[in-house]
């Protein structure tokens, strides 16, 4: 039987701090085939470096240096073949700043193609520009997402989407109803993004929303618990008492969703030895 193809995405908040800490000896262990990442905040040839000579790399660095930044790296295949067919950093309206933050590519997988989309959301802030250019990449995003499915059966938008769903993805939620990263309007999106496609209701935003069909994996496999969280504040003991928040997704066509086989959030064994503040979030797809 064929290997499941392993899919892991993870914000590293730099890379060449994460590789200082321990980000390397994660990767080697874990047998990933395409690694998406985000926050890189470095050159193309430091990640090739860092990645290593057989990994294929895609990346879309931010407008302003040392900041943002979404990868895509893919192992050579045992055929040969390496790397995507054609890739994408296209978002959004042309005068719509989204370098750093969303990179599609087309792998082959056998007989089929698979579109992967790392993507880096605005973290925002309620009240201030950082927040209108969140709502604007979430409005290219529910433009883009039906395309996607359009382009390819098999599609999977991925990364740090800076925004906690529902109460079962903050802990402490009661907290930030009102703070960028789970706004009512914020969730809303999700709402739209991931409701029944074609149907019609009422989003968390008390607006009417239409659903688009795509599933998250994290919560269809986990079902209908708290978490499992993917980033923790570095403030307090938000770690070691799993007070975080599940921000990091990989949403997926339908299509794509039936070939789930396992889903894993790497969570580090200790505060020590956390090499980002995000955890990894690993996904078998067996096309």
């Amino acid at each position: 039987m064929s290997k499941p193809l392993r899919i892991a995405s993870v914000n590293v908040n730099g890379i060449r701090a994460a590789y200082r800490k321990g980000m390397g000896d994660w990767l080697a262990a874990r047998e990933v085939d395409i690694l998406a990442l985000q926050e890189v905040r470095a050159d193309t040839e430091h990640i090739t470096e860092l990645l290593g000579e057989e990994w294929d790399v895609l990346h879309d660095p931010a407008t302003a240096k040392g900041r943002a930044g979404v990868a895509l790296a893919s192992r050579t295949r045992a055929d040969g073949r390496r790397g995507a067919k054609i890739h994408r950093v296209e978002l959004g309206a042309a005068d719509f700043d989204s370098a750093g933050r969303w990179l599609e590519a087309d792998y082959e997988v056998g007989d089929e193609i698979i579109t992967v989309v790392s993507t880096y959301v605005h973290s925002g802030e309620d009240g201030t520009p950082k927040q209108v250019e969140k709502y604007k990449f979430l409005d290219a995003m529910a433009e883009r997402l039906p395309e996607l499915e359009a382009h390819s059966k098999y599609a999977v938008v991925l990364g740090d989407l800076n925004v906690g769903h529902t109460r079962l993805d903050i802990k402490n939620w009661k907290g930030n109803v009102k703070k960028a990263g789970f706004l009512p309007k914020e969730r809303a999106y999700f709402d739209r993004f991931l409701g029944p496609r074609g149907d019609e209701f009422e989003c968390q935003d008390g607006t009417t929303g239409t659903g688009l069909g795509w599933v998250d994996v994290g919560r269809r496999h986990a079902g209908e618990v708290d978490g499992p969280y993917t980033w923790w504040s570095n403030r307090g003991q938000a770690f070691p008492n799993d007070v975080g928040w599940r921000i990091d997704y990989h949403l997926v066509t339908p299509a794509l969703a039936e070939t789930v086989v396992d889903y894993k959030v790497d969570r580090y064994p200790s505060y020590e030895e956390r090499w980002s503040d995000h955890a990894p979030v690993v996904v078998d797809y067996k096309l």
